[in-house]
């Protein structure tokens, strides 16, 4: 259970006004507004699934058919107790039913792929007939329809043909020359719902009718003419009939709705948990957001986290916990954002266990704990005299009664608002005792007596929020293993403090406390150092992976086209074996005819033809196979030969370039797209030198280009100008070290140079095709272009 208490403290509050307002409905909203924190895995899980598959299908830019929900519960509730619905309520019904049909046919779909929300989709209603009822006796005006029953439509017809004789009537009063002095004005009204017309008072003695009504001056009464007081009645007593027939109208498709009262309502939960799911997706998107890796046992791994609800360019932060060390102690100046830290811990724990995605990179570890307390910020009540030190005592007393191994414990300003020895004293025994109980703890300090009670303990360690002294400003990154510096005596000779008063201050300070400082000062830098050097480490490896993948990629495509190459050969040469075979057998069977002909003269013509015809085949099966004629060579073949020379292959009839010096009279050779080893006798040394140097150089330049170039290029902080050079050149270079395959990265932002940089690709000779990046790719982030000639 984690008290309201730390919601309000960790502002979960304002995560969740977030989320209402991503809703689509009120149902979806209310659902929103209840948003709480779970502490089983399972639940937990679940709802991530959920924000995920929503997220997914919203990326994919499907449009989600949640309009026309509405809040019908009411309605359904006065139906099931047999209470009279009136048409708008109908129209609200029926606009919701055909919602759930939406919704229905939307998972239905093939293309959309969501087994969790699918599987709670099915649940949904059609509802078919109650619709066409609706739809039927309900006019999109709400009103009953004329043709909702026949005795309706009746007795409409009849209320419009008396209403015709009435306007009559009455037209021919006020047009008529006799009492046109009598009227106020020349107009047909209605008081009490019966036809009058307005007269002046002084001529109500003149003018036989009905008085119901007059002026707020009392200068114009409205008068009932007698010549339409029995029209008025018929009127009266039709809208009667038709009052009576809608309600019975009415009444029976109430109970139609209340046969479906209970799966209408069960939909409708169905509709308001989806409204919700995609709330939370859209959230995700807006916030730049992913599934957290949920782990049972307590272990944090925070990578890249930023607090939703800071705006601007935020910093973030990374956080392990619970794997080499369980308590963390955060020390640094004021406002360099160790309180931040602190919060962003709480809240993307609580997010996640939420079923939130957090604003963090992928591969972000969350725990899911049993709860969670804090003590951050001053809670000094001036209603209970508590001082700020008390209010503290207070609350870190209630969590040290309650905290166990399943807790997650953030403390800001331990041990502060007391005497800094006892305070620091007292704030080492808590955080001992926070640790004992196996509780994942992150607690915040200036006392630098815990800075070496981090150093003393176990599983304890140090952080810092790193500070810029030249500049004076916080940069707000989260340093694991190091303590902070208070940068006191570097700040006021920064603003101008005399050096004579700073030397002074120094003397005040122990050697051994100066020696602290100085190692700590030396550890940061080192720290940097190293973190920069494991950085560019990091990059190196993954170039050299992806290079690796690369040639392997090409190799594999290289053995490929070489198979295929052979087995074209051979074919070729089957075909050619074929042809000449038949072509020589039937010149055998032209000898055998010959050799039985009569005529001494004709049969040797034709036994000298087909003599002929076979020299010739072979002639042509020789020429076919066999290459030109080796040249004389001493050794077995060329000697020094040298990489990036070309050469003839004498087996293969074409030329290619050596990749390597020969071994074992043996050479390495590139033919085409073919990379293979011949003998060295099989070659011979290309005679136009000229242009054999031209092609070793393009060779060797090619060569380099594809040991140099990699097959990413990130243009991130580049303007749309400078991002389009820069893919220009790029396309050059990975063309001619012929890279197949490049992954152009342009990151996310406002899509405007994701854009520029597609339609530039689509349009470059180069380029085969282009994709966006898969999910383990970089997603839409990143471009993935195909180069080859089409």
């Amino acid at each position: 259970m984690i008290e309201d208490r730390t919601l309000r403290s960790l502002e979960f509050d304002k995560v969740r006004a977030l989320l209402v307002d991503q809703a689509s409905c009120s149902l979806g909203k209310a659902l929103a507004a209840e948003l709480a924190p779970s502490d089983d895995v399972g639940t937990v899980r679940r709802w991530q699934t959920e924000t995920t598959e929503a997220r997914e299908i919203l990326r994919g830019r499907n449009e989600v058919p949640l309009g026309g929900l509405h809040d019908v519960r009411q309605y359904l509730r006065q139906a099931a107790v047999g209470s009279l619905l009136t048409p708008p309520d109908f129209l609200a019904v029926g606009d919701t039913i055909r919602a759930s049909r939406r919704l229905k046919r939307f998972f239905a779909d093939d293309h959309v792929v969501a087994p969790v929300l699918e599987e709670l989709a099915a649940g949904l209603g059609t509802f078919d007939r109650l619709d066409a009822e609706i739809r039927r006796v309900i006019t999109e005006q709400g009103e009953v329809a004329d043709d909702a029953s026949p005795e309706l439509a009746k007795v409409r017809r009849t209320m419009r043909t008396v209403q015709d004789r009435i306007r009559d009537r009455l037209e021919s009063i006020i047009h008529s020359p006799e009492f046109g002095k009598y009227l106020q004005d020349p107009i047909i009204t209605m008081r009490g719902e019966r036809y009058v017309v307005p007269i002046k008072q002084e001529y109500r003695g003149q003018f036989g009718g009905v008085i119901h009504d007059q002026s707020s001056s009392g200068a114009t009464l409205f008068i009932e003419p007698m010549a339409v007081v029995e029209l008025n009645n018929d009127l009266r007593q039709a809208e009667l009939k038709e009052r009576d027939e809608v309600i019975r109208i009415l009444r029976a498709l109430t109970a139609v709705l209340a046969g479906e009262a209970e799966a209408i309502g069960f939909s409708l939960d169905i509709m308001a948990r989806l409204d919700f799911a995609f709330a939370k997706g859209k959230l995700s998107l807006a916030m730049e957001g992913t599934e957290p890796f949920l782990s049972a046992t307590g272990r944090l791994e925070i990578l890249h986290g930023r607090h939703p609800l800071l705006r601007g360019d935020v910093v973030p932060v990374d956080v392990p916990l619970g794997k080499a060390f369980d308590t963390m102690v955060i020390t640094g100046p004021n406002t360099g954002g160790k309180t931040v830290t602190l919060k962003t811990i709480g809240l993307l724990t609580l997010m996640a266990q939420a079923g939130l995605h957090v604003p963090a990179k992928d591969g972000t570890e969350l725990a899911v704990f049993t709860s969670i307390f804090c003590d951050i910020g001053d809670e000094q009540s001036i209603e209970q005299s508590l001082s700020t030190f008390s209010s503290h005592m207070t609350n870190i007393v209630t969590i040290l009664g309650h905290v166990d191994g399943e807790s997650l414990v953030l403390l800001d300003e331990l041990g502060a608002g007391t005497d800094p020895t006892e305070g620091a004293a007292l704030g080492m025994a808590i955080l001992e005792h926070l640790h004992a109980r196996g509780a994942k703890t992150a607690a915040t300090t200036h006392y630098s007596e815990l800075k070496a009670f981090a150093y003393t303990r176990p599983r304890v360690v140090n952080a810092s929020v790193e500070f810029n002294v030249e500049t004076l400003c916080p940069t707000y990154r989260l340093m694991v293993g190091l303590p902070g510096r208070s940068n006191a005596f570097e700040i006021a000779q920064r603003l101008g403090l005399e050096p004579d008063i700073i030397s002074r201050a120094r003397e005040f300070i122990s050697r051994e406390e100066l020696r602290v400082e100085d190692l700590i000062v030396n550890m940061q830098t080192d720290k940097v150092m190293l973190e920069k050097e494991r950085e560019d480490a990091k990059l190196l490896r993954e170039r050299a992976a992806k290079l690796t993948r690369d040639l392997e990629m090409r190799e594999a495509e290289t053995r490929q086209k070489e198979r295929e190459v052979l087995d074209r050969a051979r074919q070729e040469a089957s075909n050619i074996v074929g042809r000449v075979k038949r072509e020589a057998d039937e010149a055998m069977r032209q000898l055998k005819a010959a050799a039985s002909a009569g005529d001494e003269k004709s049969r040797l013509q034709a036994i000298e033809a087909a003599r002929t015809r076979l020299r010739e085949l072979k002639g042509e099966v020789r020429d076919k196979t066999a290459g030109p004629a080796e040249p004389v060579r001493e050794g077995g073949g060329p000697e020094g030969l040298r990489p990036g020379e070309m050469v003839h292959c004498f087996s293969l009839r074409q030329r290619g370039q050596v990749l390597a010096e020969p071994s074992d009279g043996r050479v390495q050779i590139q033919v085409g797209v073919i990379r293979t080893t011949v003998p060295l006798y099989d070659l011979a040394r290309v005679e136009d030198e000229a242009r054999a140097a031209e092609r070793s150089n393009v060779g060797q330049m090619a060569t380099a280009k594809a040991q140099a170039i990699s097959n990413e290029l990130d243009l991130r902080g580049h303007t749309v100008d400078e991002a389009l050079d820069a893919v220009e050149k790029y396309l050059d270079d990975a063309s001619l070290a012929g890279l197949k395959k490049v992954f152009i990265i342009h990151g996310k932002g406002t899509g405007a140079l994701r854009q520029a940089v597609g339609s530039y690709l689509r349009t470059h000779p180069a380029v085969k095709g282009t994709r966006f990046g898969d999910q383990h790719e970089g997603g839409d982030g990143v471009t993935v272009a195909e180069l080859g000639e089409e």
